[in-house]
């Protein structure tokens, strides 16, 4: 039997793409959250919560876009430069997070604090909304012709990507709450159970919104879906309706866990919030992946198409062979290592 090895490399990549949003997510969230502290002890107790783990979660970013260039080249080609802009803002807003990260601790003058505090929840909550642009400039679809993007510049802006773009703003943001659910105590932990709340809200708003709004977008996701704006097809939407039914469920789920008080009997452990949500995610992910397949550049160019040739798919799938399993070890030690709730000077800039 023949290896499908664009399938493999699609599924190495998807996979990458996934453990980006649940690990960097969160700290991205997070990172947002910091706007709302209502002193410096609390905003250092929430950044403390992601500090020994956030440059680590950025090494999935890096083996999805390395990933994309190297198995699928005329896919990169075509993609990047449909989203030059929002790629490099997202980047700066990284770079600038990154480095807010130590210089907000240095800030000795209250202005400078300040603007290195604004640079820290602005970079976030940039490099959330610009990853959320580009999701929505995916779905809508990329303007190709003779193999080669044959949009603007401006393709991706759109009413539908500035959903999107909110969409995942507002879902980094539950995550980053059920992250601090896991990690704080006291105060700061009623605090998150409530942002967790609101934010949920709206993520089932986004979720509906969006969902909608595609059906919009090209006639192929109704028609797979078998879903349109005036009937159902049962025969297509029913294999496929327990994708959305278990995330509408663990929306449920999620939000009785959230409104429970911390000190009542049977209340959900502090863990079990951030895997319902990380399940929220794959829902909607799979079911992004049920639209979207068998095409990596939307409607245009299939998996098949852009993936390079056989001997070089095989040569790079030795290499992950290897180092995957590398990176998913180094991880889960990391986050073993930090494991518990972060305490008052927590943190390596108190050392």
């Amino acid at each position: 039997m023949a290896i499908d090895l664009p399938f493999i490399w699609a599924l190495i990549l998807a996979i990458g793409v996934m453990m980006y949003v649940l690990l960097d997510g969160f700290d991205l969230g997070v990172g947002m959250f910091t706007a709302f502290a209502e002193s410096e002890e609390e905003r250092n107790m929430m950044t403390a919560t992601v500090e020994p783990v956030w440059d680590g979660n950025e090494t999935w970013l890096i083996i999805g876009g390395g990933g994309l260039f190297a198995a699928f080249p005329t896919a990169y080609a075509i993609i990047m430069p449909a989203f030059y802009l929002p790629v490099l803002i997202m980047l700066a807003a990284l770079i600038f997070r990154g480095v807010a990260f130590e210089f907000r601790h240095k800030a000795v003058r209250r202005p400078t604090r300040l603007f290195w505090n604004g640079a820290f929840y602005g970079g976030s909550f940039t490099a959330a909304f610009s990853q959320g642009i580009m999701l929505g400039g995916m779905v809508q679809g990329i303007r190709v012709e003779g193999g080669a993007f044959a949009g603007g510049a401006f393709d991706w802006l759109t009413p539908f990507t500035l959903l999107t773009g909110i969409s995942v703003v507002i879902g980094y943001l539950l995550l980053g709450a059920c992250w601090l659910v896991l990690k704080t105590e006291d105060d700061l932990h009623n605090k998150a159970r409530k942002w967790g709340r609101m934010a949920l809200a709206g993520v089932a708003i986004c979720f509906l919104a969006v969902s909608f709004a595609t059906l919009s977008v090209d006639a192929s996701i109704g028609d797979r879906w078998g879903f349109s704006m005036t009937q159902i097809n049962p025969a297509r939407f029913l294999p496929l309706a327990p994708v959305p039914l278990a995330g509408m469920a663990l929306v449920v789920w999620l939000w009785r866990d959230l409104s429970m008080k911390p000190d009542a009997v049977g209340t959900a452990p502090d863990w079990r919030p951030y895997l319902l949500a990380a399940g929220i995610f794959l829902s909607g992910y799979i079911g992004l992946g049920v639209s979207l397949y068998p095409f990596i550049v939307p409607y245009e160019i299939s998996i098949t198409e852009a993936a390079a040739r056989d001997n070089a798919l095989v040569l790079m799938l030795v290499g992950a062979v290897i180092m995957l399993p590398i990176i998913l070890a180094y991880t889960a030690y990391v986050y073993s290592l930090f494991w518990g709730k972060v305490k008052p000077g927590d943190g390596y800039h108190a050392h």
